[in-house]
């Protein structure tokens, strides 16, 4: 199970940062990642954690200004946002896959926290 927190209501050029916290066979994980949907849009990537290793890879839209770090004892992963933009406004989805895995592939998600950034 995936549980994400931390959404919530920040000017342009303001941080938040999310939490995803994972329950139960979290020893499988391949990868854990974020992913938002805007409203009239597709769901789309934005950060991925490879749990083995740290690898990590962003979207072209948040390089440079957001990072995916995790907790290995606390089987948490984190999505740091900084220098907001009004188009990061979108619910945020955490997942995680026990495949190798394209970047967009997930088996489990969790359900959705609502960022909105005001310009």
């Amino acid at each position: 199970q995936l549980q994400a927190s931390g959404g919530g209501l920040v000017q342009a050029g303001g941080s938040l940062r999310l939490s995803c916290a994972a329950s139960g066979r979290t020893f499988s994980i391949y990868y854990m990642g974020w992913l938002r949907q805007a409203p009239g849009k597709e769901r789309e990537f934005v950060a991925r954690i490879r749990w083995s290793g740290g690898s990590t890879y962003y979207a072209d839209s948040v390089k440079g200004r957001f990072t995916i770090p995790r907790d290995n004892a606390k089987n948490t992963v984190y999505l740091q946002m900084n220098s907001l933009k009004p188009e990061d406004t979108a619910v945020y989805y955490c997942a995680a896959t026990n495949r190798v895995a394209g970047p967009t592939s997930y088996d489990y998600w969790g359900p959705g926290t609502l960022v909105t950034v005001s310009s």
